[in-house]
């Protein structure tokens, strides 16, 4: 049965590999990586000689993408892209963050209160770092110079007005700006698209979807099939889809197997394969048209979507390390403190996917334990080749 699949932070899954399938990885797909693929940032850059939003589709929490992302922004300005948009972040605190990334001394204090007014549950060191890189970057230019910016992408969520059913009525409360992919893509528009300029934005992988739309049971549905499109890179690629280009961060996939949830390695462990045939190099390259494209993948991404191929799910992939060498972010451990936890506790987010939250001790041990969900999650996802 094809199920709708929600899948916050620090949902419980059963964390376990599940065996690989006959190995797909053929000499065309060997040469293609030897051959074509490039440094991951030389990849990203290059992307944008031919596009104006670049999505990254992380998988949360990841420390390698974080400091990717950081250690791209000189590579970025001297290719004349100036934006680099966060998912994490709310629009009402833009002019806070615009200032601090200017100000003549950099204050960690006002970059941890930018990131607990958005998600009081996100205080970990490497996103928030990217504002510190922004910020010493800024500072190595002239005063003539244009300066680069951090774009938050969302705006302020009111879980305290939550009743615990997802309804249109409580959904319009908690999210009183309306959609938040909309509001994302009008964000961009405005601000980036509206103005020909260019940004790098990273978010987490279903809102980076643009030709793929995520599948769900519809009872009424052609194939009992339904695809939402509703993504923020899907609203954006419908209207301009020469101007969008979307890669994935190597991250597990997820696979529903007897009614049960596993991680999985992606295209049944091929791309592990074929990158550690590349020496696990970083690297980046093309899914579309590409002969890594046509690697088959039987993941939740496959539902509805018969002989499901990487090359249809993104434009391009970014392979950083393998699964089981991802390691977690590093906790903020007095982001929350004894000042601000009646409020975290008032607005921690979809509190219906997690068990109970009630104190100080536990909201810490829940933050620690999101960190090391992508070790717990990986450690098993071993290429067999």
């Amino acid at each position: 049965m094809i199920r709708r699949l929600f899948i916050g932070v620090g949902f419980t899954l059963l964390m376990t590999s599940v065996p690989l399938s006959a190995q797909q990885v053929t000499a065309d797909m060997v040469a293609y990586v030897l051959n074509k693929a490039q440094s991951p940032q030389a990849y990203v850059i290059d992307k944008f000689k031919t596009h104006d939003v670049v999505l990254l589709g992380e998988h949360h929490l990841v420390r390698q993408n974080l400091k990717f992302v950081e250690q791209l922004i000189p590579e970025l300005y001297r290719n004349g892209i100036y934006n680099i948009g966060m998912e994490f972040g709310a629009q009402e605190d833009q002019h806070v963050l615009d200032s601090l990334i200017l100000a003549p001394a950099y204050d960690e204090l006002t970059a941890r209160q930018i990131m607990f007014h958005y998600n009081v549950t996100w205080g970990y060191e490497e996103y928030i770092d990217i504002y510190k890189a922004a910020w010493k970057f800024n500072h190595t230019l002239t005063e003539k110079d244009r300066k680069f910016r951090i774009l938050n992408l969302s705006y302020v969520f009111h879980w305290e007005d939550f009743d615990r059913t997802r309804t249109q009525k409580s959904m319009e409360k908690v999210f009183p700006r309306g959609t938040v992919d909309k509001f994302r893509a009008e964000i961009i528009e405005q601000e980036v698209l509206s103005e020909h300029d260019k940004i790098l934005a990273l978010v987490g992988t279903p809102h980076a979807y643009t030709r793929y739309g995520s599948p769900y049971y519809l009872f009424n549905g052609d194939g009992f099939c339904a695809f939402d499109r509703s993504w923020l890179g899907s609203r954006l690629y419908a209207k301009y889809p020469n101007r969008i280009f979307n890669i994935l961060l190597h991250q597990p996939f997820m696979k529903e197997v007897n009614g049960q949830y596993l991680w999985v390695s992606p295209a049944n462990g091929n791309i592990e394969s074929l990158m550690s045939q590349n020496q696990n190099r970083a690297v980046g390259f093309d899914l579309e048209g590409s002969p890594v494209g046509t690697l088959t993948d039987d993941s939740q991404h496959a539902m509805c979507y018969p002989g499901f191929t990487l090359g249809q799910f993104f434009d391009g992939y970014l392979f950083l390390a393998p699964l089981h060498k991802l390691e977690g972010c590093t906790p903020i451990d007095d982001f929350v403190n004894e000042a601000n936890i009646g409020h975290a506790l008032e607005q921690f987010p979809d509190p219906e996917w997690h068990e109970p939250v009630t104190n100080l001790k536990e909201m810490k041990a829940f933050i620690r334990m999101n960190a090391d969900r992508i070790v717990t999650e990986c450690k098993d996802l071993k290429s067999e080749k």
